[in-house]
């Protein structure tokens, strides 16, 4: 492997199996300094069990990763100086406050009784935990456990953060306010590997986007090269009678030489197009096929579309995440 100081994150071939499961099946990942890069895919994808080697939480059973150039296999002191991870639960100890749990992590961390309490208070103003700081751990909304993990991640200053599904059980309005800090990180210098199982999330934060399905990497690119990837436009259409979706779907492939995806329950029809030209093409064919169109709209492909077109199930597939 070549390392390069343009990356945070180097890694090839990376595997992790559980026995006879090969739960991370020769992954392939480059993130760049400064950037936002979002490993998407649903629950049991590897997306954990890839941050974890990664964090050395986990070893490495065959590939080799690094580190701002520093081999994480057989340097992991050094690598756990330059990452603060943040998982899908909480850390923190729900007996303690917000400020002795702050406190506590920094003295853990190596910082002088000073310099600890010094940080407290400035994570505690940048996450907006001021009036909680002495309330419980226990007593604390969702959105305030994540930000005060969040804020325990950073008490060393890492210029790498890992984020493993951060938003995860956060109603949209928390989940908004997680966007906005996660940005802010950025904009200081930070660099941020981010899985999520969430496509507007991976949308609204990534720079790149690798997505993962069992354990493979399966594409990777720019939220928009993705998106392109499966066709310039999309045309969503439902059916007047939904008992005809099959028979639509036939005549889509012979006009455009390319099968639509369906949501039959909905009679509904998801149509890639390579120019939103064709759209009137399909419009008429149906027509012409007899077959009524109760709604129709041409919209840039999403990220739902992406990963269905890849992988040939939704991202919402739900299965048990390893590790």
């Amino acid at each position: 492997m070549n390392e390069s100081p343009e990356f945070a994150v180097q890694a090839t071939g990376l595997v992790k199996s559980f026995g006879d499961f090969r739960a991370v099946d020769g992954i392939d990942l480059e993130v760049r300094r400064g950037e936002v890069f979002g490993v998407l895919g649903p629950n049991g994808a590897g997306k954990t069990t890839t941050l974890s080697m990664l964090a050395t939480l986990l070893p490495i059973d065959a590939g080799q990763a690094s580190i701002f150039g520093i081999d994480v296999a057989s340097n992991a002191h050094q690598v756990r100086q330059l990452v603060g991870v943040t998982g899908q639960y909480a850390s923190v100890d729900e007996n303690l406050t917000a400020a002795e749990n702050l406190y506590l992590f920094g003295l853990l961390l190596g910082l002088t009784k000073a310099r600890a309490r010094s940080v407290t208070d400035e994570l505690l103003t940048r996450f907006a935990l001021e009036e909680a700081a002495t309330r419980q751990i226990r007593h604390f909304s969702g959105g305030m456990r994540r930000r005060l993990d969040l804020a325990a991640s950073l008490i060393s200053q890492p210029p790498l953060i890992f984020l493993d599904e951060p938003t995860t059980g956060l109603d949209p309005r928390t989940r908004g306010q997680m966007w906005d800090t996660i940005r802010e990180l950025v904009a200081s210098g930070s660099t941020i590997l981010l899985t999520t199982q969430y496509l507007d999330e991976a949308d609204q934060l990534a720079d790149r986007i690798a997505v993962i399905d069992r354990g493979r990497k399966v594409a990777e690119g720019t939220p928009e090269q993705l998106k392109t990837s499966v066709g310039n436009s999309t045309l969503h259409l439902r059916l007047e009678d939904r008992d005809e979706t099959g028979r639509a779907a036939q005549v889509v492939e012979r006009v455009l030489h390319e099968r639509p995806v369906l949501t039959p329950e909905s009679g509904g029809l998801n149509i890639a197009l390579p120019d939103a030209n064709r759209a009137a093409d399909v419009l008429i064919a149906l027509r012409e096929a007899g077959l009524s169109i109760a709604t129709a709209a041409v919209q840039q492909p999403t990220l739902d579309e992406v990963f269905l077109a890849l992988t040939g199930h939704h991202s919402s597939n739900e299965t048990e995440e390893v590790a």
